[in-house]
């Protein structure tokens, strides 16, 4: 099962504070957009990006931003 997310281990965001990618209660318009672009700006630069992009996808999951997709962005997909 490690081997599943062993990827993560190298993720560019590893470390940082979660409102990175994720918004707060309430979060809407200009600020959660600046948000998103700061936490989208940290998965381009990031090795694991599209690895972490696919499993959001995989595992349908439903808040914050992986691989640079934003929850509007998955929902998209």
């Amino acid at each position: 099962m490690s081997d599943l997310w062993d990827w993560q281990r190298f993720a560019t965001c590893r470390g940082m504070d979660s409102s990175v990618s994720y918004s707060p209660t309430g979060e809407r318009g200009r600020l959660r957009r600046e948000r998103e672009e700061r936490a989208r700006r940290v998965c381009g630069g990031c090795p694991v990006g599209g690895q972490c992009a696919r499993m959001a996808l995989e595992t349908r999951e439903h808040y914050g931003v992986w691989g640079g997709l934003s929850e509007a962005g998955r929902s998209r997909g």
